[in-house]
């Protein structure tokens, strides 16, 4: 179940590019909240994970407090650090402070204990589908031989993925002092995740099994905090993908989702919110956004895209040019659609049906969709071919003309030298 670490690493990294890039994106439109979803106070971010498009934000760049969505990290670093998910670990005397810790904030747990040898597919499970706190704990040590030298490398990776607002503090979230992110900040860390075959395979299990250990002698049932991924649940959507919850007082309840439908991915993060609002909102938010947006054709190859000054034809001003294919994008119905045109700045005389002039890049609210060929629809003639073809044309009469006087010359003198040989006849009789 392992993944190539720098595969990971690099589609993490165009992921996250695309969602930087936004910000210089002129044009971008600007949608309106859904009717009764989130609240002003929440932190609310929607985007489009196939092109990085934001497509709802509220309080995006505000710091909060992130409770256990903090686990995405700590689970992004156990995965890319390469360790072998089925071998198993024995939980050491050194975390005996921290399960008590732990224990003492009420935090969720999956019951593991000291000495306890465990595998660390089963701890990821634990971490991402229960949100186990003491599994964040041992998967930090396991990688990084103490806790404080594991945050400094969640720390050091958040700012690869182009981080601003995060400080990470503890590996679970537990503990809010400091802790914090925003929720376009966590939109980064949660495309990197999304990028990681194993981490949407487990964050998107409802249950697990754990089986038994040393020091637990059955098996264990785990279900996942995500309610939305249970379909007996009111809020239930079969389009929901993982990906992480959290809560503690000071957070208000956290969730960070993907959503993917009709081939088209959403990436959803609420902070501040509650226990009766959370959910509806998302399905609410990410119910709109499917609704809302959708396939549509935005180039044909019947109208005119752009015009070309066009020399030596008087009789045309300009070339028309047409998409030499149909363009198709996903969007916004009140999306402006745009062009790009890389033409000649003239184009002399003749100019075949057909023929490629340039390119148009198509633009749907300044997101590039794509490039098409940019074709003529009809011949424009130049005044040289004209010119030479009426002149051919005044040649061939003429020349008919200079025939037609040559043969009635001819056939004048041939008569008047018959008459002539005649009256030269009746003299000599």
């Amino acid at each position: 179940m392992q993944t190539n670490s720098f595969f990971c690493r690099g589609v993490a990294l165009v992921l996250t590019l695309l969602l930087a890039v936004t910000a210089a994106l002129p044009g971008l439109a600007v949608y309106e909240m859904p009717i009764q979803t989130a609240r002003e106070t929440e932190s609310v971010y929607l985007f489009n994970l196939d092109t990085g498009k934001p497509i709802l934000a509220q309080n995006a760049e505000q710091p909060r407090y992130i409770a256990s969505l903090t686990k995405m990290m700590t689970a992004l670093l156990f995965l890319e650090s390469g360790k072998d998910l089925n071998e198993e670990i024995t939980i050491p005397a050194s975390l005996t402070q921290e399960f008590k810790d732990i224990q003492n904030a009420n935090g969720s747990t999956m019951n593991l204990r000291i000495g306890e040898t465990v595998r660390r597919i089963d701890l990821l499970y634990g971490l991402l589908v229960a949100s186990a706190n003491d599994a964040a704990s041992v998967i930090a040590m396991d990688v990084a031989g103490d806790l404080p030298a594991f945050v400094t490398q969640m720390n050091a990776r958040a700012k690869e993925l182009g981080c601003t607002s995060t400080a990470f503090t503890c590996v679970h979230g537990l503990y809010d002092y400091g802790n914090v992110s925003s929720a376009e900040d966590l939109a980064k860390i949660a495309a990197a995740c999304h990028a990681n075959e194993t981490y949407m395979q487990v964050a998107n299990t409802p249950s697990y099994t754990l089986p038994a250990t040393n020091l637990h002698q059955q098996e264990r049932q785990i279900t996942s905090t995500n309610l939305m991924l249970n379909p007996e649940y009111a809020y239930y959507r079969d389009y929901i993908r993982g990906m992480k919850t959290g809560f503690t007082t000071l957070a208000g309840r956290c969730y960070v989702t993907f959503a993917e439908k009709d081939g088209h991915t959403y990436g959803l993060v609420v902070l501040g919110s509650d226990l009766d609002n959370i959910y509806r909102e998302a399905s609410e938010i990410l119910d709109w956004a499917f609704a809302s947006f959708s396939d549509r054709q935005l180039v044909d190859t019947d109208t005119v895209l752009t015009t070309v000054p066009l020399t030596k034809c008087r009789s045309e001003d300009a070339v028309e040019l047409y998409a030499a294919a149909p363009v198709s994008g996903y969007g916004h119905a009140d999306d402006a659609v745009t062009f790009a045109f890389s033409v000649p700045e003239r184009i002399p005389a003749t100019v075949k049906p057909n023929a490629v002039v340039g390119q148009a890049t198509v633009y749907l609210d300044g997101y590039e969709v794509g490039t098409v060929d940019l074709v003529t629809h009809r011949e424009y003639v130049s005044d040289f071919r004209t010119d030479s073809k009426a002149t051919l044309l005044l040649l061939a009469a003429l020349v008919v003309i200079l025939i037609v006087l040559g043969f009635v010359t001819l056939v004048i003198g041939g008569g008047s030298l018959n008459l002539g040989r005649r009256r030269r006849s009746v003299r000599r009789r």
